[in-house]
């Protein structure tokens, strides 16, 4: 993202309606009168956005949780709002941010699992080409249960256990890993393993984290590692890091899959 180029104005034009724009920036740019209803916006950085005068009806933001930056509506700031929705909604996001020792690692671990159990749950009651199928152009059911097998392979296996051939070929990672990145470890994005098959896979990965944390010492916690990520150098982790990690992929991930369940339910 970046660059030099000059900027310009449009007016009066429909030339972006339905656009999609993917790892473009539009920082310091300018919405005068314009109609964003219908909108997405999805894990983005939305530090200093302002929304005033403008048609939102139907406009959907995700990442208004603390971490993707303060939004202002009609001069009210809605960050700590949302926040506070949010955690009343799904309370394991207030107990993770006091997770502090390894115990408290090992209780929130199990908290985690006993959660993902009920989804699980859910999930199994709606027909199988239903999780395959994506929700407002978020991952599947199975896309995220993949990726969590991703996450774990990566925290867990890689950066904890030093594991080099950590990675499943049915793990997931995120949307901007590049291919060859991807590739290089061997995953295959356009995989389409049964749900069966996916539970299966992440209940062996749960086990594996369980096993790991029973390992975990709070004199452990700081410890550092090096640690080549997929399409990234070499780069100091702590433990901490490592477990904080899974912990809140599985707590975030869990909340978003909930939301699509729904979606699929109704």
């Amino acid at each position: 993202m970046g660059g030099t180029e000059m900027a310009e104005e449009y007016v009066r034009t429909g030339q972006f309606r339905g656009a999609t724009f993917r790892q473009a920036s539009f920082a310091g740019a300018e919405f005068r009168e314009v109609d964003l209803s219908g909108v997405a916006v999805r894990d983005s950085d939305l530090r200093g956005v302002r929304l005033a005068s403008c048609a939102v009806d139907g406009l959907v933001i995700t990442g208004i949780d603390g971490m993707a930056g303060e939004v202002v509506v009609d001069d009210v700031p809605v960050g700590a709002f949302v926040a506070s929705e949010l955690d009343r909604r799904f309370p394991e996001r207030v107990r993770l941010r006091a997770v502090r020792t390894a115990d408290d690692v090992r209780a929130m671990w199990a908290q985690v699992e006993e959660l993902w159990a009920g989804t699980l749950g859910h999930a199994a009651a709606l027909p199988d080409d239903a999780l395959h199928r994506r929700v407002d152009g978020e991952w599947s059911f199975v896309e995220t249960l993949r990726h969590l097998v991703y996450v774990v392979d990566t925290w867990v296996g890689l950066a904890l256990q030093g594991r080099a051939d950590s990675f499943h070929p049915w793990a997931l990672p995120q949307s901007d890993l590049p291919d060859d990145a991807a590739a290089a470890v061997g995953l295959d994005r356009d995989a389409r393993p049964a749900f069966d098959d996916v539970v299966a896979l992440v209940r062996e990965r749960w086990g594996a984290v369980r096993h790991a944390l029973d390992e975990v010492t709070d004199g452990s916690l700081d410890e550092q590692r090096t640690v080549r990520l997929p399409g990234e150098d070499d780069a100091p982790v702590t433990v901490r890091r490592c477990v904080g990690t899974v912990l809140r992929e599985h707590v975030e991930h869990r909340r978003f899959a909930e939301r699509d369940l729904a979606a699929l339910a109704r």
